[in-house]
Parts: structure tokens; C-alpha cells; sequence
């Protein structure tokens, strides 16, 4: 799309910037540039736009109506946070250093996920990406930065999603984290959110109601509606802009079953296909339905719950809240995922919804995998990781069934070395706001028998407290403690050994089924291009016979004899030469 007809503030060719505002219950719009009102033109389609000659850098708001003053919903940027003014940016002013950049095939995909504030910011996560890569990851994902209310939020309550959060840094800065990423042969991921606004900075109900519909509900807030022509025009570009701009490497679409009608998916995926950059871009989504159809017909991958659940229920034993829809056979199920992908493939779940589609056609690298990520540790009461849950000899189980799945993984951030710093929910919320918050997450784990109790409620870290995000802050150890940890040493010879057997054949990867060989246990494979690739595990109380064919054994962890997998926790990878 050209510079007039998307919305926001844009340079065009001569070097005027176009305003443009989707603003269709506005009698009047005026840009105020730097406080000056300037009158901007109602196009007859629900847009106000100006045509001003000014320097970036220049603050600027929309006045609707004479009276009510607002940020641009499409502001690439804002210094002063969330209700400040926007800023008229530059996206040429960044020179790039790494030319050239291709991508990386989604084969070769070890995914990173990391909350950018809680790393110091985009310098601090920048200084940082050497020592990653050393450890084998290949690509980063960073959780959402559009901009949110004060200065600390998970990312999920933003506003303004074309800004990216001003107290990580500058825009310069993101896009020297990318570029250093780039260097170093890393992709860099966005989790991006467009299925709702935050509760706080969100003007667009005011002068433009007709971007949400009352017919369809979401946990969060007003749906999106995504029939309306501007609507779709304001998340396509955006998505563009975080492709072509800052040359991000793919997009994390968060919660698209909260997307209606589900035809938007298909309009973006192409919007992205035709007109994005030409390096490699890959388009992963969350869809707690289990919706297969989007990976047939071209999205990359799809966060994999079922496999984290299941494991989860396995390794700890808990079964509240939505691990209950694991209760009764998690190895079964355990087994459905590493053979066909989704657990749940249209059975009733306990809420007597039917949840899934079918998904054994699918290659198993359509699948990201994780025994951890930020929500599955950050909704926990206290924001426990897996680690201090259970027994490291369990752990490193589920680490390796991570790595060395034919499926993509994903570690959360300080797991490569093993970090027991919690990762809990903050957000920087005014009153009386930051009330409904604290008292509305307390509540929430009434539901759990640890927590029925009001006085057991109130133990739950304050969201808005500022030390429950200093809490949740996960530095990177030291050179020298780095050589030293052990828990590092396994992980990165893990990826090694992810990188020499599984990596060049993910492609070629198809399933030989799977099957529970005991209590706890399982044993899977998979048909690769030069052989065959198995691995059986034993999470049970009791010995199991593991049954692999001959073969290289590639990785044993726990008592392991004669191919007996010995509890409480063994695991066996072989692989089998063509």
C-alpha cells in the first residue's frame, strides 16, 4: 500500500508526511503539530487526512471534534509512553550494517523467547545475543512491544501497536538489536497481538466504534472487527511494517481463535506472502482450538500446548485448572502428540467443547514445542519454573524431549542455563485499575485448592508491585559461571546434537507412530531422509522395556541396561542408519 492510503504519519516520495486517521464518528479532525491545529480533510470514507511539510522528531496528537485530544492509534512512536504525544518518525534514518540477509530455513529453528524489559532493554538483550548464540539458539523471539500503560506490562495489554514500547529504547535501538542478530546468523521473532486492546490508552471506541463489534466476546475486552475494510488495512500494515521496517524475521500471532471471521487469517498470510520483505519471514500461531487447517493451507507453525500439558501433568503430577483436560491419561495423550501433533483432534474437552482438527498430515516441524514458555510459568501463582518443580533428573528429561523432537523447539528465557528466578504477571497500571487487577488475579486462583482460602489469595505477588517485576528479571550469568554450569553444558550438547542428526532431515520428517510402553512412559519415531530417528522416555515409578531397533545410540540419560529404561527418570534417543 502506498503512503496515502495508510494510516498514520508517513513520509512520501517529495519528503512532505502524510497524516491519515480512520476516525468515521468524527464530525471534524485536526492535526496539532507541535500544538498548532491544522484542519485535515474528510475523505468520505471514515478518513481525515493532511498533507504537512515537517521534520521528524515533531510531536503531534488528533483533536476530534474541537475537543478530544488524542495519540495517533497508528503512532510508530512515542517518547513520552502511552498517553504522551506521538512523534513523527524517521524509518530511514537507521543505516543498516548486515546486508544481504536472507534468513534462516524454519528447519534450523531454536526459538529463544524473552521479555525484553526484563533483560534491561533492547542494548542490554543486544549484549546478550552472542553468548546466545554461542549455546545453539538460532532465532529470538521477543514477547509483544507495542506500547503499554506505564513503564513495566508483559506486552499483551498494549495500545498502541504500531510504537514499539518506548522505555526499551529508541527505534534506532530496535533495529540495532536485529541488525547485531542478523550478524550473528540469528533470526528475530515478534510476538505480535491483534486480537484486542489493553483496558488502558485505547481512544479508538470514542471517534471510531465502528473498529469493534458488540456481537463477539473476547477475555480481554471489545473484538476486533476485522469486516471492516480499515480494520483490516490497520493490522495488515502493521504486520508489513514490522517485516519491511525492522526486518523482523516472522511474527508469533497471539490467540488468533479470538480473530472473526477466521478469512482475516488467510487475508494477512497473503498481504505478507505477496508484499513482504524478500528474506524468509515465518508466521507461527497460538490457537488454543487447535485449528489445523491454517498450517495446511501456509501459516509456518503453531504453539503446541498439548505437548507442554501433558508433559507438565507427567512431570508434576498437578491436574487443576486446564491440566485437568490432561488428568486421566497424559501419556496417552502425551503419545497422540509426538505421533500426530494436537492431543486434542476434535473430542469433547471437559467443558464439553469439542477442541482440534485432525493433524497427522501435518509435518511434524509445523509444531513449536516448549516444557516451558511466559505463560505457562507467568500464570502460575507465583510464577514457578519447571525446574524448581520437580527433580533435575525429570527436568532434563523434558529438556531433551524439547530438543531432540523432530518438532521446533522453544526454550524460555534463562532455561538454557537453568534460572530459578520466577517469571510472574506485572503490569504499571493507574487506580483504580491496578485494584481490579490484583483483586481480579487473586481471585482467579480461588478455582485451585492451594488458594480457596482468602488469606492463601493475598500471598499472590501484587501484579502492579514494582518488585514483582524485579523479581521476574533474569540476567545472564557470567563467562566464568557459564563455563561452569553444568545445566548449560547439557543443553548446548543437546542442540549439537540436534544440529548434526535431526536438523538437515527436518524437512524429510515424518512420523512412525507413537505408542505408551508403561506407566509414564513412551516410545515414538520418526522416518527421516538418511534413517530413522526413536527416542522413549520413562517419567513412571516402575522399569520399562524401551524396545528401540538397533541402532546408534545417540543420547541415554538415567539407568538405561539392556534396554531397559529404569525409574524414576531414563530417557534413550538411537538412530537408525538407512
Amino acid at each position: 500500500m502506498t503512503a496515502d492510503e495508510r494510516l498514520g504519519a508517513w513520509r512520501l516520495p517529495e519528503g512532505d508526511y502524510r497524516f491519515r486517521l480512520w476516525a468515521p464518528a468524527a464530525q471534524r479532525v485536526e492535526l496539532l503539530l507541535d500544538g498548532e491545529a491544522v484542519p485535515m480533510q474528510a475523505e468520505g470514507d471514515g478518513c481525515h487526512a493532511v498533507r504537512v511539510a515537517c521534520a521528524p522528531g515533531r510531536r503531534y496528537r488528533f483533536r476530534i471534534d474541537g475537543t478530544l485530544s488524542v495519540p495517533d492509534p497508528a503512532s510508530r512512536w512515542q517518547p513520552e509512553g502511552l498517553n504522551g504525544p506521538s512523534a513523527v518518525h524517521d524509518a530511514d534514518a537507521y543505516a543498516w550494517q548486515t546486508t544481504g540477509w536472507a534468513g534462516r530455513p524454519w528447519e534450523e529453528a531454536v526459538i529463544y523467547e524473552v521479555h525484553v524489559g526484563t533483560v534491561g532493554g533492547y542494548a542490554a538483550l543486544q549484549d546478550q545475543l552472542p553468548a546466545l548464540a554461542a549455546m545453539g539458539i538460532t532465532a529470538i523471539e521477543l514477547m509483544p512491544l507495542a506500547t503499554f500503560p506505564g513503564t513495566r506490562n508483559w506486552g499483551y495489554d498494549g495500545a498502541l501497536p504500531y510504537a514499539p514500547a518506548a522505555v526499551y529504547g529508541t527505534p534506532g535501538q530496535l533495529k540495532s538489536l536485529i541488525d547485531h542478530a542478523h550478524a550473528l546468523g540469528l533470526m528475530v521473532l515478534l510476538d505480535v497481538v491483534y486480537n484486542h486492546f489493553g483496558p488502558e490508552g485505547n481512544y479508538l471506541p470514542q471517534y471510531a466504534p465502528a473498529f469493534f463489534r458488540d456481537d463477539v466476546a473476547t477475555p480481554w475486552g471489545a473484538s476486533i472487527d476485522f469486516r471492516q475494510l480499515h480494520v483490516q488495512r490497520f493490522f495488515i500494515d502493521n504486520a508489513l511494517m514490522w517485516l519491511d521496517e525492522y526486518r523482523f524475521d516472522g511474527l508469533r500471532l497471539d490467540a488468533v481463535h479470538a480473530i472473526q471471521p477466521k478469512a482475516f487469517l488467510t487475508q494477512l498470510r497473503e498481504a505478507i506472502q505477496t508484499g513482504g520483505p524478500p528474506h524468509r519471514v515465518h508466521l507461527v500461531l497460538e490457537n488454543e482450538h487447535n485449528a489445523a487447517w491454517l498450517l495446511a493451507e501456509g501459516y509456518t507453525a503453531q504453539w503446541n500446548d498439548d505437548f507442554h500439558n501433558a508433559l507438565h501433568v507427567l512431570l508434576t503430577g498437578e491436574t487443576e485448572g486446564y491440566y485437568a483436560d490432561f488428568a486421566s491419561a497424559p501419556d496417552v495423550q502425551l503419545a497422540r502428540v509426538l505421533g500426530e501433533g494436537f492431543a486434542w483432534q476434535g473430542e469433547t474437552n471437559r467443558l464439553g467443547q469439542p477442541r482440534g482438527e485432525p493433524s497427522a498430515a501435518l509435518s511434524p516441524a509445523q509444531f513449536v514445542i516448549f516444557a516451558q514458555n511466559h505463560d505457562q510459568i507467568g500464570n502460575r501463582a507465583f510464577g514457578d519454573r519447571l525446574q524448581t518443580l520437580v527433580a533435575p533428573e525429570r527436568h532434563q528429561v523434558a529438556l531433551a524431549l524439547t530438543a531432540l523432537t523432530p518438532m521446533i523447539p522453544l526454550f524460555f528465557m534463562g532455561e538454557p542455563w537453568g534460572a530459578r528466578e520466577p517469571f510472574q504477571f506485572f503490569t504499571d497500571f493507574d487506580a483504580p485499575l491496578d485494584q481490579a487487577v490484583r483483586e481480579g488475579r487473586r481471585a482467579e486462583f480461588g478455582q485451585f485448592k492451594a488458594f480457596v482460602d482468602p488469606a492463601a489469595q493475598a500471598t499472590i505477588p501484587d501484579p502492579n508491585a514494582v518488585t514483582t517485576f524485579q523479581a521476574s528479571q533474569s540476567p545472564l550469568p557470567s563467562p566464568d559461571a557459564r563455563q561452569q554450569n553444568t545445566w548449560l553444558a547439557a543443553f548446548r550438547s543437546m542442540l549439537a546434537l540436534r544440529w548434526h542428526y535431526l536438523v538437515p532431515q527436518l524437512r524429510q520428517a515424518r512420523s512412525l507412530g507413537a505408542e505408551v510402553i508403561g506407566n509414564a512412559a513412551i516410545r515414538a519415531g520418526w522416518q527421516l531422509g538418511d534413517g530413522q530417528w526413536w527416542l522413549a522416555f520413562n517419567l513412571g515409578d516402575t522399569e520399562v522395556l524401551a524396545d528401540l531397533p538397533y541402532g546408534e545410540t545417540v543420547l541415554q540419560l538415567g539407568e538405561v541396561g539392556h534396554g531397559q529404561l529404569l525409574a524414576p527418570a531414563a530417557l534413550l534417543v538411537r538412530r537408525v542408519q538407512a
